[in-house]
């Protein structure tokens, strides 16, 4: 019985010694190298099992196996024996089962973690973090985009874990979340030191459209365009270039946001100051055309002091051309001072006002009825515009064509180019007018050809044309007409065809009409005229004496 006993206590101890030294394959196991052959190491592991591990399995990613004989070491026991009957073993995944334990309390404590980015996949980098691969994504490998990634290589660096999930053995980590932290605590402390008014020194790291950001010892601050120079800076690498030292105040500091303002003009002294004695109003100045727009000029007159010339200040007589085809960009140009704002910072500079006015120079020198010439440039429904000596254009109306015919006529003959003659009639300076006319040239033909006669002389006429209501005779050059009832006081002699052509014939003037230009005649009444005179001189009809004995008194009375 107690012989039975034993044999129970023994085959109990025997199976306990078994299973806490037989180790359990999937796990990871302590064993110790008893040798060293052929690229591998040759592991114990205990209960008469050894296993071989190649040597690179003990190295980290860019250096050499760090293994001898004697170390003791964790390893993977994949399989008690294999065809060999060696115990399969791995370093690696002995690795990765500990580095995932190591990373989950990590992940679990929000703590960082050491790491050595070791390749370049897809999208970004492959990290290794002590045995468990890891994604790098592009993005979080720098606060900047990173260009070349050479230098970061096989170098041991804190990552901190963004997400991880084991069973599918997936890790994303981020460089860049330990760079801002890092950044977020070296700003704070430059911040701290910093207020506004200081002046620092600070390299250029980065060059924008609008400005640049100069790194003032481990934050950055934005220069901005605006503030480099009291002048017009079109680009910011006209004042600074990236790597370059430059002292710069600051302006202004943003406590949350920890944005700072730095500018470079508040070190130099402000133009401005000196504007108002300097350029004083109506002074005149050279300056250099430094931008164009649709509605005027800039004009620089020193760095930093700038002026607007207005389109409507451009030209004399350019009313609606663009500012582009009066200056260029970089031409010097001679600016008038039409007013300062120097709340605004604004200088408000004439073009025109350093040249004479046009329309004064051309009144001094063409007074109302001299003779010009000039090239038809338009015409129009109430008459034509002709081009002046100095750029400038005058206006002949309708009624100033032509003394004969109505201006809806005369007008027909012209075309744009045709060189015509024309009086000055007006100059209005003030309103920029000059009124000019073409049937002025030459003198005013039927004033000077009526000038001596009136209402009621009796004058001298050539027949020119016979028609069925009258006659058409010429005085002096101008044309008029005897209606058929003005040719005779008898009826019966009131016909047109008892003229020829080139009879002269004694007339009474009835009318003068110098806005039609034409005379009222008629023989008709020259006759009555003729017929009473002689009843007031040689009696009356009244009396006895018969109309003829009248007459031939009165004509004898001429003889």
């Amino acid at each position: 019985m107690a012989q039975n006993t034993s044999m129970e206590e023994f085959e109990a101890l025997l199976n306990e010694s078994l299973e806490m030294d037989t180790p359990t394959e999937g796990s990871v196991v302590k064993g110790k190298v008893i040798a060293i052959e052929a690229g591998q190491a040759i592991i114990d592991v205990g209960y008469k099992m050894e296993g071989r591990v190649e040597l690179k399995e003990f190295a980290s990613p860019g250096e050499a196996p760090d293994i001898s004989v004697g170390d003791e070491v964790e390893v993977y026991l994949r399989s008690s024996e294999n065809a060999r009957g060696e115990a399969v073993l791995s370093r690696e995944m002995a690795r990765r089962e500990a580095a995932w334990d190591r990373l989950e309390k990590a992940y679990a404590d929000d703590a960082r973690v050491e790491g050595a980015i070791f390749g370049r996949v897809k999208g970004g980098f492959t990290v290794d973090l002590g045995g468990a691969v890891a994604f790098l994504p592009g993005s979080q490998v720098d606060v900047r985009p990173v260009r070349d990634a050479g230098p970061l290589m096989g170098l041991k660096q804190p990552f901190q874990i963004l997400k991880m999930d084991r069973r599918r053995g997936n890790i994303v980590v981020s460089r860049r979340a330990i760079l801002e932290e890092s950044r977020a605590e070296q700003r704070a402390e430059v911040i701290a030191k910093l207020k506004e008014g200081d002046t620092v020194d600070g390299v250029v790291k980065n060059i924008t459209e609008y400005g640049a950001f100069v790194d003032l010892g481990g934050v950055d601050g934005l220069l901005h365009v605006t503030d480099m120079a009291w002048r017009r800076v079109n680009h910011p690498s006209e004042i600074v270039s990236i790597g370059e030292t430059v002292k710069v105040q600051v302006i202004k500091i943003n406590k949350e946001t920890h944005r700072i303002s730095l500018g470079m003009k508040q070190l130099q002294e402000d133009p401005w100051d000196l504007v108002a004695a300097k350029y004083p109003l109506g002074s005149v100045h050279t300056g250099r055309v430094t931008n164009i727009t649709d509605y005027g000029a800039f004009v620089e007159l020193e760095p930093g002091v700038e002026g607007l010339v207005h389109v409507s200040e451009m030209s004399w007589t350019k009313k609606n051309v663009h500012p582009g085809k009066i200056v260029s960009t970089s031409q010097e140009v001679e600016v008038m001072v039409l007013e300062i704002d120097q709340a605004k910072r604004r200088v408000s500079l004439g073009l025109k006002q350093t040249m004479r006015n046009p329309w004064e120079v051309f009144a001094e020198t063409h007074p109302t009825g001299t003779e010009v010439e000039g090239e038809v440039k338009n015409i129009t429904e109430f008459g034509l515009f002709v081009g002046l000596p100095g750029d400038i254009d005058g206006m002949v109306h309708l009624s100033d064509l032509s003394w004969d015919q109505r201006g809806e006529e005369a007008i027909q003959e012209y075309k744009k180019g045709d060189v015509v003659q024309a009086v000055v009639q007006e100059v209005d300076v003030e309103k920029e007018r000059i009124s000019l006319s073409i049937k002025a040239v030459g003198g005013d033909r039927f004033a000077e050809a009526v000038g001596g006669v009136k209402r009621g002389s009796i004058i001298t006429v050539v027949v020119t044309a016979i028609e069925d209501g009258g006659i058409e005779v010429e005085y002096e050059g101008m044309k008029s007409f005897i209606r058929r009832s003005d040719l005779s006081r008898d009826r019966s002699e009131q016909r047109p065809e008892r003229f020829n052509v080139g009879d002269k014939v004694d007339v009474r003037v009835t009318n003068v009409d110098p806005k039609s230009r034409r005379l009222g005649l008629s023989i008709k009444a020259r006759e009555i005229a003729e017929e009473k005179e002689a009843v007031e001189q040689y009696g009356s009809s009244d009396s006895g004496a018969s109309l003829g004995d009248i007459l031939g008194a009165a004509l004898k009375g001429d003889d």
